[in-house]
């Protein structure tokens, strides 16, 4: 049968959607590249935040129609919104033939494979769901990097979060089944890793050997082929001065800190369910910051959240003036279905939350725009993504992660996706920045 996945949310997300991708081709079917030519349509749904659910439900209303116009046979939906509403999926929308969730791809196949009529929906308990392994991936693109989830589930609670409801608590991968699909990835032209989770630092200590994310970038450093390992998703209390150390070093792991902070004034954190010694987060950041390497901090926060006065965004707003993180994502609360915050006192009112966001994010465009202007004349180490028709390249920095960071147009001589050069910085363009590549 052929068969188009229809991918959106997370990379955690897009990583799913290759191992559906990888089971379905493994079973005998056929992938094609737009759903006009599809006879199953499968839509690998997000369902974290209101505007993600919204989004998969647009689009399995939109895939509905080509079914009903008679262009596909089979319309089928997974993922996070699939796990978290399949019952409701199922009775709202009649189009649908399946909502299946997480972990549950041998059933996706089996019915595909089988041709068999009627309508499916998943009973799978998000607590009861294994580690999402198929021992199997099918690389979707020609960037020179992949995602390479080493874990599935959470086990902290933070009141505004419905990720452990929705995939279950925290699952390592074991190091055999991380490595063995890295050099995968590797072999198959992927010399740039970029490791994802929930969270990164909480890895492994589910698992009795007990190993460590220290242990796994060690192991990840020694593929030969792979020149560039990213961590995603590392919370705060779980870093500690050796990984620090091992980040800042000469190896093939990056020091790039994504770290979500998500506040900083502890009112707000503790109500969030996070850490909330901001003394803690001070003395992590200064730790980075004095490791004499250049390095890069990312953090997200939430503004907006129940109880977050006008002093308790000043407060943010001052703490990310003075650290001036090299990036920074921020977003408005989102009041979600089950959550602890969902029912908190004092929410605050929607133009409220869009002024501070808009005002948090004009700051951060300022301290973005300094620091690009800063580097022009300076030379960087840049990752070619790919080959633009007018002959020159996009590429990223060590600084820069795809898709959320900033970007570097490169001109010159020999650029192909994967080349790792040093790149003179000639201009900057706001966020994103215009180089020569260096000849040697």
């Amino acid at each position: 049968m052929k068969f188009f996945i229809y991918r959106l949310g997370c990379p955690k997300n897009e990583v799913d959607a290759d191992y559906i991708a990888a089971c379905l081709l493994n079973a005998g079917h056929t992938q094609v590249l737009t759903p006009d030519e599809a006879q199953a349509i499968i839509i690998n749904t997000c369902g974290f935040i209101l505007p993600a659910k919204e989004e998969s439900i647009d689009a399995i209303l939109q895939m509905a129609q080509l079914k009903t116009e008679g262009s596909a046979q089979k319309l089928f939906a997974t993922g996070c919104l699939s796990q978290r509403y399949s019952q409701s999926l199922m009775a709202d929308i009649p189009e649908l033939d399946g909502a299946f969730g997480l972990g549950e791809l041998d059933e996706l196949v089996r019915v595909m494979s089988e041709k068999t009529t009627g309508r499916y929906y998943t009973s799978i308990n998000p607590y009861q769901l294994r580690y999402l392994d198929w021992k199997q991936r099918f690389i979707s693109d020609d960037y020179p990097y992949a995602y390479l989830k080493i874990a599935d589930g959470c086990n902290r609670h933070c009141s505004f979060c419905a990720i452990p409801s929705i995939r279950g608590q925290y699952r390592s991968r074991t190091i055999d089944s991380i490595i063995k699909e890295a050099r995968f990835l590797v072999e198959n032209g992927k010399n740039e890793l970029i490791l994802v989770s929930q969270e990164a630092t909480y890895w492994g200590k589910d698992i009795n050997t007990r190993p460590r994310l220290i242990d796994l970038l060690q192991e990840l450093n020694d593929i030969d082929g792979l020149d560039w390992i990213r961590v995603m998703y590392m919370h705060p209390s779980g870093m500690d001065r050796e990984l620090i150390e091992y980040m800042v070093a000469d190896n093939k792991t990056l020091a790039y800190f994504d770290l979500p902070l998500q506040h900083i004034c502890p009112d707000i954190l503790s109500a969030m369910g996070r850490p909330s010694d901001c003394s803690a987060i001070e003395e992590l950041i200064r730790q980075i910051r004095h490791s004499g390497v250049d390095t890069a901090l990312r953090t997200t926060f939430i503004v907006g959240f129940p109880g977050e006065t006008d002093e308790h965004f000043e407060e943010l707003y001052k703490f990310v003036e003075e650290i001036e993180f090299e990036r920074l994502g921020a977003f408005v609360f989102s009041s979600e279905e089950g959550t602890p915050a969902a029912t908190l006192p004092n929410q605050v009112q929607d133009d409220i939350k869009a002024e501070r966001l808009d005002r948090l994010m004009m700051l951060q465009q300022e301290i973005a725009f300094a620091r690009n202007n800063s580097l022009i004349g300076s030379q960087r180490e840049v990752i070619i993504d790919s080959v633009n028709n007018d002959g020159t390249a996009t590429g990223r920095t060590r600084w820069d992660c795809p898709e959320i960071d900033q970007e570097v147009v490169v001109s010159g001589r020999g650029l192909r996706s994967g080349l790792i050069c040093q790149v003179q910085i000639i201009n900057s363009e706001g966020y994103d920045l215009r180089g020569m590549k260096c000849e040697e």
